[in-house]
């Protein structure tokens, strides 16, 4: 299997052989093995030694829940010797009986052993997690790939998307164009029949309900469930009404707050929070609904892949573009009660705040909503992202620009 770098590599670098559990969270199938596969691959070029452990794999659960020193004798039956420093990776930590306890024990008595885990969902792992494992762990969030992998994974002929000149934005575009199409999911990209790729994320899907709803939620109604998330799915980018949400799917208000926490929890949508400083004259409180992956997105609400650019989708993948550089929680939208809106609010490092407006032609952008926004907030930048159209300004960028 060919091994591509993922950005979030160069996250977690630093904090190889460092004594601090190392996890890997993220949807299913968005690429933690292949991350934890690179790394293993990095490690041994640099002469560490290394141990495996595929959790989906009954006998090594079966071993690793019989404790630590059933644990540490397979390392030894695996050719570790006692002492030496050694990493081992565990794929899908939350299946085990008690994870924390285990890990804790690790971190504690087993210096030498720099464990490197991964788990499917915060919702699998915040009820098997306890307060035990504070300051022994430090968590990356692994996302569908983002544009720039994509083009890694295409193996495309452009390495450098900068100063790209005529024909290259045109083909640059045509890759986004796919992006948005298909989405980032590692396997989607690789495949290249459009029927398999439909087929994949419908399976995805099918295990998703079967594996982390059905079972970890104890959802019995899975029909209302499907079709809730068909609903959210036609209103990725809008305001979330969950009382409308309620009589659309006949579930009620509080089963519906539910849900949506487990498909936030498992990584599937975002509910982004308003920005505002002022709630007498801004709409506080109704959250706008996101699903992390176009692809995904097209295939629950549309049962197919997009034939045009629909402004809904790609905004939805520049969400996505966002989410993976800024961090999920430092994006927000600007609404007023008078319907004055703003697409995203970023929060920097640096405290400074970004308006970003979302257009799939530039044409369409005006600046009277950032300039209201500017006279309330008092800030120097914006942008507005777009893919068709005439660029007037260094604030107007493509998507691969942000």
């Amino acid at each position: 299997m060919k091994l591509y770098k993922r950005d979030i590599f160069d996250q977690i670098k630093p904090y190889l052989g460092d004594e601090t559990i190392l996890v890997l969270l993220g949807a299913r199938q968005v690429g933690k093995t292949h991350v934890l596969y690179y790394i293993r691959q990095y490690l041994e070029k640099n002469n560490h030694k290394t141990i495996y452990y595929d959790l989906e794999f009954p006998d090594l659960l079966e071993t690793l829940n019989l404790g630590v020193d059933a644990f540490t004798a397979d390392l030894v039956g695996k050719g570790y010797v006692p002492g030496e420093n050694i990493f081992v990776f565990i794929d899908e930590i939350q299946y085990l009986d008690s994870p924390s306890s285990f890990l804790k024990i690790i971190a504690d008595h087993y210096k030498n052993i720099h464990l490197i885990v991964s788990g499917s969902s915060t919702f699998d792992i915040k009820t098997k997690f306890t307060n035990s494992l504070a300051g022994r762990t430090l968590n990356f969030e692994i996302f569908p790939l983002n544009f720039s992998e994509f083009l890694v994974f295409k193996e495309s002929e452009y390495k450098n998307i900068s100063n790209l000149g005529l024909a290259g934005t045109n083909r640059i575009k045509e890759y986004y164009y796919e992006f948005v199409r298909y989405g980032g999911y590692p396997k989607i990209v690789l495949e290249s029949s459009d029927e398999k790729k439909k087929l994949h994320l419908l399976q995805l899907v099918d295990t998703y309900v079967r594996k982390d709803i059905r079972d970890l939620a104890e959802i019995t109604d899975i029909g209302k469930f499907n079709q809730m998330l068909k609903v959210l799915a036609s209103q990725s980018g809008q305001l979330l009404n969950v009382s409308a949400l309620a009589r659309e799917t006949n579930i009620s208000q509080p089963t519906l707050h539910k849900y949506l926490s487990i498909l936030e929890e498992t990584f599937v949508i975002k509910r982004v929070s308003p920005f505002s400083n002022s709630p007498s004259v801004e709409i506080s409180k109704n959250p706008k609904i996101f699903f992390y992956d176009s692809g995904l997105l097209s295939i629950l609400w549309l049962n197919n892949f997009q034939e045009i650019l629909l402004g809904s989708v790609f905004e939805t993948s520049i969400f996505a573009e966002l989410v993976k550089k800024y961090g999920r929680n430092n994006i927000h939208f600007w609404r007023t009660k008078t319907g004055q809106e703003i697409d995203f609010i970023i929060k920097k490092d640096n405290l400074e705040i970004l308006p970003l407006e979302v257009k799939t032609n530039f044409g369409q952008f005006s600046q009277k909503i950032i300039k209201a926004f500017k006279n309330r907030y008092k800030f120097d930048s914006w942008e507005v992202v777009g893919i068709n159209g005439d660029k007037k300004g260094k604030e107007y960028l493509y998507p691969w620009e942000i």
